[in-house]
């Protein structure tokens, strides 16, 4: 359970640095309260990790064999084309981040016709978990679940997405320039390529 938790603490809190749902975060606790902004966000990404070990332990009733060399090539595969992905990156790769999840909360804005705290949470909530599905942590999360215990999983995930959401509404603004998001994708690739190889060496 210790392993499954430090894994999925690890890999979430890495990999979702810098990416769409946390800028997204940033530019919501601009403008509303960062209680709200937090607990909202939170929400959306414990939710998602939920479902996600739910999806992780049903493939795991498939052959075990399976699933132990399905998730070595999982990791590795999706840690080769983060690095690679990191390489083709630019200064404007950051900034079509940013644009992207300012376009996302712009859009949201647009509809929104009050500002109470029910509106701010449920704009929180839903902007983060339509931008986190199919995401590449999602991903992650389920191919840990499939072969780990989920407990661990989902507790390290959420507490991984938990401190990305606080350090997002705190100190997003002051944080979000200096992050890059190549060197970002860059270390969660060679952490998933970690994993494939841990996972290769484990027995099935």
């Amino acid at each position: 359970m210790l392993t499954a938790f430090t894994a999925g603490l690890l890999l979430i809190t890495v990999s979702e640095l810098g990416d769409k749902t946390f800028f997204i975060a940033v530019i919501l606790s601009m403008q509303h309260s960062r209680r709200l902004v937090f607990a909202g966000v939170t929400a959306a990404l414990a939710a998602m990790t939920i479902l996600s070990v739910i999806f992780g332990q049903a493939a795991s009733l498939l052959p075990k064999i399976y699933i132990h060399y399905a998730e070595i090539v999982l990791f590795i595969a999706f840690g080769l084309k983060l690095i690679y992905d990191a390489s083709r990156m630019s200064t404007a790769a950051d900034q079509e981040v940013v644009e992207e999840a300012k376009e996302a909360v712009e859009h949201a804005h647009l509809q929104e016709q009050q500002k109470n705290p029910w509106t701010i949470l449920f704009k929180s909530f839903i902007l983060t978990f339509a931008a986190e599905w199919g995401d590449r942590t999602q991903i992650a999360t389920i191919a840990l679940a499939a072969s780990n215990n989920p407990i661990g999983v989902t507790a390290g995930a959420i507490l991984g997405h938990a401190i990305c959401a606080l350090i997002a509404v705190i100190g997003g603004k002051l944080i979000a320039g200096r992050i890059s998001e190549r060197q970002i994708t860059f270390i969660g690739g060679l952490l998933f390529i970690i994993f494939g190889i841990v996972a290769a060496i484990g027995k099935p």
